[in-house]
């Protein structure tokens, strides 16, 4: 948590960066703001996030896409087994390129689970 935390801190700061270039004998100062330590300019928005997990789970074959709504539960209102909830983890995964690691995955078992816990992940794009 607090290396998320961080990551996310750190990913909005902006840090001044002044050059010295040197033009037919004469300084010239340049003064610009540059991101450090993130390769992400803005958050995706949780509007976004819901549209893409609900893809993601509309599109898994065994899923019938007319009942997928942001509150369904894989197991419960789809039918799923556990199996499957992984292979739908993964490929949230991969829609979103980020890993989620094993003791969070475990948790997700709904499209409101994935769609937290992705809206919050710092590096989720």
């Amino acid at each position: 948590m607090a290396s998320a935390l961080r990551a996310a801190i750190l990913g909005r700061i902006r840090v001044p960066v002044a050059q010295t270039l040197t033009l037919n004998g004469s300084k010239l100062s340049l003064c610009s703001t540059v991101r450090s330590m993130s390769s992400h300019d803005d958050h995706i928005t949780k509007e976004e996030v819901i549209d893409r997990v609900l893809d993601v789970v509309k599109s898994f074959p065994k899923v019938d896409p007319s009942k997928v709504t942001p509150d369904v539960h894989f197991q419960k209102d789809l039918g799923l087994d556990s199996l499957d909830t992984v292979e739908i983890v993964i490929a949230l995964e991969e829609e979103f390129k980020l890993e989620i690691p094993d003791k969070e995955a475990d948790k997700i078992d709904s499209c409101f689970l994935a769609i937290e816990y992705i809206h919050n992940h710092p590096m989720a794009s």
